[in-house]
């Protein structure tokens, strides 16, 4: 467990010198408004392509580990659901919040892959991605659709993690092979699409509105990095998924929440400040339930 911690301890330093540039270092709100932009809609894309199109994936493992991926992240939704309980009637503050529940933050999910198992795992993790967000993403939106007058499935066509995704699959499937100069270039992008990527989550780190609601952000912190993990470690085990199927799987459900779930609320008219906060405390807390659920992958 020591060791795993101290994998992803470059990380994790990463993320808090994300915090301590937006707070000490003049960087502005609009300044990682557009890195982020530039982070989701370019550089993660082309990390996400580029290992697809050169993985080898074993399609019935890969089927397995998505399988995977469906339990734990519906196990999410409905442990999200079973607390309504404790929104103490504040219908707006559950509809936000209850995606802490099940959403996961890929910038963290890409650099802690890489980190373990490579350019294979990079590729693995990019194919459960690629199956997972429509899936979370469409739960979060139900949630708080009675806010919204967008198109869900506007979103998911455009979202460019899926795309990338399955413009990798496509390519792969046809049998195209990058030019080795274009993989150069896309080796370069993935290495600063991480840094970039963790940086931003850093930025996006705030704290504020717990106390108001410590009994549900307590609830659903467990549920997000204690029980599904657990649940992720149980199904893959139930379908013999092993190797770097199993490590994405289990990383998948041990991620805190993504940073986007932010955005969701505050797009949708849910209370973002509430959200902000949990995804602050989801990313101090996986500092500590991470390792661990490494060392069981």
């Amino acid at each position: 467990m020591l060791d795993n911690a101290l994998i992803l301890l470059p990380d994790f330093l990463i993320i808090l010198f994300g915090c301590l540039l937006k707070r000490r270092f003049g960087y502005g709100g609009d300044f990682w408004l557009q890195l982020e932009k530039l982070v989701y809609y370019v550089l993660f894309p082309v990390m996400l392509f580029r290992s697809v199109v050169g993985s080898s994936l074993d399609l019935r493992e890969a089927g397995d580990m998505v399988l995977v991926g469906f339990a734990f992240t519906l196990t999410g939704v409905g442990l999200g659901m079973a607390g309504r309980w404790l929104s103490r009637d504040d219908s707006r503050s559950f509809a936000s919040s209850v995606q802490c529940a099940f959403r996961f933050n890929t910038y963290i999910g890409l650099a802690v892959v890489d980190r373990v198992a490579g350019p294979a795992g990079v590729a693995t993790f990019a194919l459960l991605v690629g199956f997972i967000i429509p899936l979370a993403n469409a739960a979060a939106v139900w949630f708080l659709a009675r806010h919204s007058g967008g198109s869900l499935w506007r979103e998911l066509l455009r979202n460019p993690l899926i795309l990338a995704t399955l413009g990798g699959l496509l390519c792969k499937g046809i049998g195209i092979e990058l030019p080795a100069a274009l993989e150069r270039i896309g080796n370069l992008f993935s290495v600063t699409a991480i840094t970039m990527g963790l940086l931003c989550v850093g930025a996006g780190l705030r704290l504020g509105a717990l106390r108001a609601r410590l009994a549900l952000v307590n609830y659903l912190t467990v549920v997000k990095l204690l029980v599904l993990p657990a649940v992720a470690i149980g199904c893959a085990a139930l379908l013999e998924v092993g190797g770097t199927y199993r490590q994405a799987a289990v990383i998948l459900a041990a991620l805190p929440t993504a940073s986007s779930a932010y955005i969701l609320a505050t797009r949708m008219g849910g209370d973002g400040q509430l959200v902000a906060s949990i995804i602050t405390l989801h990313v101090f807390a996986a500092m500590l339930t991470m390792p661990l659920w490494l060392s069981l992958a």
